[in-house]
């Protein structure tokens, strides 16, 4: 495990949080095969809260996080991206709490998130730190390759 993740928010446009959300996409375009795997609105500056980037102890970006706000006492967890190379170091768990921290500190009692069958390992992930699948919301609701999952903070 690093001795030191760093975990700050920054700009939706950091060069950083747009290499990782690039690299995200890449996988996720590899894993099912296509360009189109995510139903709903794709997250933006504008309906992102806050996004997350972790920093090794050399200060190399490892991963990211967002969160978008959903109805009056929800969030969504989106774009969550660990760089191959730093998984199963710790980086995916401080992201995610911190996200929850920052929900807790905007006043989102509930989180919420969605993946995907092509992502077992996301699945493993999110139900070992809390997460309990629910009902498809949103716009999910229907889609075969959709996994939703919620917490209460």
């Amino acid at each position: 495990m690093p001795t030191t993740i760093a975990i700050a928010a920054v700009t939706w446009d950091d060069p950083d949080a747009v290499r990782l959300r690039a690299a995200q996409r890449t996988e996720l375009d590899a894993r099912y095969g296509t360009d189109d795997h995510e139903p709903g609105a794709t997250p933006t500056a504008e309906s992102v809260a806050v996004f997350l980037v972790a920093r090794d102890a050399e200060g190399t970006a490892v991963g990211c996080g967002g969160l978008r706000l959903l109805e009056p006492g929800s969030g969504e967890i989106k774009r969550m991206y660990v760089d191959p190379a730093a998984r199963g170091t710790g980086v995916a768990t401080a992201l995610l709490r911190a996200l929850e921290d920052h929900a807790r500190d905007l006043g989102i009692p509930r989180l919420l998130l969605e993946t995907g069958t092509g992502q077992p390992d996301a699945m493993r992930f999110y139900q070992r730190e809390g997460y309990e699948p629910i009902e498809a919301y949103g716009p999910y609701v229907g889609e075969p390759l959709s996994r939703c999952f919620a917490r209460d903070l």
